[in-house]
């Protein structure tokens, strides 16, 4: 994933946490892909930790569980404050939810 869509992304998130109250939204973050490689990079350390600011922040932050084991990073991901969770799972759940995805 390129740093500036990833930071982009995160930006967003931000940007909607800030409003989801107000507007009566909840916002949830499920990195999959090339986003677990970023945010396990530690050259991306903004995207990380912007990331993790969202979780302290009380926003659900989720990865993708069969991707962060397969790079043995789970125990990293979950000390951020991130929970696991395969990615058939998440997408299933979203789709039953009629949830509005935001893919970048």
């Amino acid at each position: 994933m390129h740093e500036n869509a990833a930071i982009t992304g995160a930006k967003l998130a931000e940007r909607i946490r800030q409003v989801a109250p107000e507007r009566g939204i909840e916002l949830e973050i499920f990195l999959f892909g090339a986003a677990i490689g970023a945010v396990a990079d530690p050259a991306q350390a903004a995207f990380r930790d912007a990331l993790a600011a969202l979780a302290k922040q009380g926003v659900p932050v989720h990865v993708c569980q069969q991707a962060v084991e397969a790079i043995g990073q789970a125990d990293t991901m979950q000390a951020l404050g991130f929970g696991l969770e395969f990615a058939r799972d998440a997408f299933v759940r979203f789709a039953i939810e009629g949830a509005t995805v935001i893919s970048l």
